[in-house]
């Protein structure tokens, strides 16, 4: 397992052909609001690709948002998710957080997912909400 900061047109096509697969075919999230302005090399974001024996098999991006390191657009292809990988992605988005001076971070995360990033930290705030038609909860963590 490697995580690899995406650099490339290719790298990121990849990341966009990931989210495709499990935001909007998986999850029937409409297109238009799957993919937004941050979903470009020069944008202020960083996008990353989480690889599994030399293969890139999930992706996420990081914003700072209101002193936060913001992650966003984390998945992982169906077939890789019993290897830790999810697990990968939101350290290497803490490193390039924590690289960037921040102290916290925070994420809308799909309620399913509530205990999973409980594990890695992060604590509910706030209540339910709904987003692209999935309900969500904000979660932070600090360090």
């Amino acid at each position: 397992m490697r995580i690899k900061k995406v650099t490339t047109e290719a790298e990121l096509q990849t990341a966009f052909d990931f989210r495709r697969n499990v935001f909007i075919e998986e999850q029937q999230v409409p297109e238009e609001e799957e993919y937004d302005e941050f979903d470009a090399l020069d944008a202020p974001c960083d996008h990353i690709l989480v690889y599994y024996n030399e293969q890139p098999v999930g992706t996420g991006r990081l914003r700072v948002v209101d002193g936060y390191g913001k992650l966003e657009r984390i998945c992982i292809l169906e077939e890789y998710r019993k290897f830790g990988l999810g697990k990968e992605v939101i350290v290497g988005l803490e490193q390039i957080a924590r690289d960037k001076g921040l102290t916290k971070a925070k994420l809308n995360a799909q309620s399913y997912a509530e205990g999973f990033y409980e594990k890695l930290g992060y604590q509910r705030e706030g209540e339910e909400f709904m987003d692209c038609g999935i309900p969500h909860i904000l979660m932070k963590k600090y360090w």
